[in-house]
């Protein structure tokens, strides 16, 4: 299929005259990343700005940008924000001077990325907000992204399908950061399975005043989710969730350890939360979500160390952002299947499937599929 979609985008490039040589990744300072694809008198036709290179789901993407567009013969370039609202504005502007027609980005803040967009728009780029929704601007006119509801409902629906029988088990509760609009639609979506389970008796929230005084409501308002995510956030930061992992144990007595359920918002996060349950000699053990299918993860999962990750494919993310630039390069409209409101505007929008990725089917889900190979893991059989 991939094969088949990348004949396809390269046809059209070359009917329209668009394709230009593939050029060779480079590393030139602390934002840039590379301008594979880009011409040789500097032209960017597209621009990708991705957060950070500190998070390895962020190099898999910048690799599956490359490649694609790339291969189907556009020039481009990928540059990284690392962690700083003001840097990303700066990418923007220097891919706007490179000519940008269309500019694929992931916020680092969704609020405050707006600024950086409206320059943008203000060029005549078309914008195309990439897995993280960029809030109180009408200067986006896409959301390419995977179903982050259904992604935090999966996580909260292992931890109710794996968690040991009984009453008041304890539940720890993690999320990402709160600058991150995602990080309220995957917290949304695992409180919509497991708060019948907090309401019934089944969990016991062991480390959020904030959750447990709303145990009872079905549906929160961003206003509270807030409220629980500032006590829960990790902000993405492996060391971040560490430390918190530790003082939610400390602070809690026997009766709270035992057999425990741990929902951790990414991979990063859970791999240093597992850490520190493991760690635990009164933890007997533990059920941890994940996603984003990390190397290291994945072996975690295989390993028996964490429980699950929620693949999410990003050749699948990265070919839809191409398919809807190409669209937008050849003056056809990108073709959507739903819409978020950014707090300004509905954003037509793009959903890209998931998958529950247990030690069960690790190697059918991501070696079989080629996403890995079996060699970068031990322990597949």
């Amino acid at each position: 299929m991939k094969k088949k979609i990348l004949g396809l985008l390269l046809a059209a490039t070359m009917v329209l005259g668009l394709a230009t040589g593939c050029g060779k990744a480079k590393d030139s300072g602390s934002t840039e990343a590379g301008n594979a694809g880009a011409s040789s008198d500097g032209d960017v036709q597209v621009g990708i700005v991705l957060p950070t290179k500190d998070e390895p789901r962020w190099l898999q993407d910048q690799k599956q940008f490359e490649t694609i567009l790339g291969d189907a013969g556009f020039s481009n370039q990928v540059l990284f924000s690392q962690g700083s609202s003001a840097t990303e504005k700066t990418n923007v502007e220097t891919l706007i001077s490179k000519g940008m027609k269309v500019l694929i980005i992931c916020a680092q803040d969704g609020a405050a990325a707006s600024a950086a967009v409206e320059e943008a728009k203000a060029a005549g780029v078309k914008v195309i907000a990439y897995d993280r929704l960029i809030t109180g601007t009408d200067a986006v006119d896409y959301y390419v992204t995977f179903d982050s509801f259904a992604v935090g409902a999966a996580q909260g629906q292992y931890l109710i399908d794996n968690a040991p029988s009984g009453k008041d088990i304890p539940l720890y509760l993690f999320a990402g950061a709160a600058t991150d609009n995602n990080a309220f639609i995957f917290f949304e979506g695992a409180w919509s399975v497991l708060q019948p389970k907090i309401a019934d008796g089944t969990f016991k929230i062991a480390n959020s005043s904030e959750a447990e005084a709303l145990k009872d409501k079905a549906e929160l308002s961003r206003e509270e989710i807030s409220k629980i995510i500032g006590q829960v956030t990790t902000d993405w930061d492996f060391n971040v969730a560490k430390s918190k992992a530790e003082a939610n144990l400390t602070a809690v007595g026997a009766d709270m350890k035992g057999d425990v359920v741990v929902l951790a918002p990414n991979d990063g996060t859970a791999r240093s939360i597992a850490d520190v349950f493991a760690s635990d000699k009164d933890v007997k053990s533990y059920v941890v979500t994940g996603q984003d299918a990390e190397k290291a993860s994945v072996q975690y999962v295989i390993d028996g160390k964490q429980s699950m990750t929620v693949f999410k494919d990003t050749r699948t993310l990265a070919s839809d952002s191409v398919t809807m630039a190409v669209d937008i390069l050849n003056d056809k409209t990108p073709a959507t299947d739903s819409s978020y409101n950014n707090e300004k505007t509905d954003v037509p929008a793009k959903q890209t499937a998931i998958v529950v990725v247990t030690s069960d089917n690790v190697k059918s889900a991501l070696i079989d599929s080629g996403y890995y190979e079996a060699s970068d893991f031990t322990g597949i059989e």
